[in-house]
């Protein structure tokens, strides 16, 4: 198969290995739904270890994909995390690169 220059990149170089891996892909998607979401609410809703979601906010975060901010709520400790305005980007860039392959899928029938 031969690479015409003049064609438009595949749908498929336009998601972001950061975003698409399925977890973080849900956290984007939950905290684009909320105003700030709650840890545990994540690590529930997604079925993660405490350790396992850690590390994928980290990544989102040294992305700067989202914000993660800790405090308190009484006196019950509060992990709460936000999407950034570059998150929201990414996960609209994602999102439409999905949707241009299920159009393209759709469209072959």
């Amino acid at each position: 198969m031969t690479v015409d220059k003049e064609r438009p990149a595949h749908p498929t170089s336009g998601l972001d290995e950061v975003v698409h891996q399925r977890h973080r892909l849900g956290i984007l998607t939950i905290a684009d739904e909320a105003e700030r979401v709650e840890f545990t609410y994540l690590r529930e809703t997604l079925g993660l270890t405490g350790g396992n979601l850690s590390r994928h906010l980290a990544v989102l975060e040294e992305a700067g994909l989202i914000t993660v901010e800790k405090g308190y709520q009484g006196r019950w400790p509060k992990t709460w995390v936000s999407i950034s305005e570059r998150g929201r980007a990414a996960l609209t860039a994602e999102l439409e690169a999905l949707h241009e392959l299920v159009r393209r899928r759709r469209s072959r029938g």
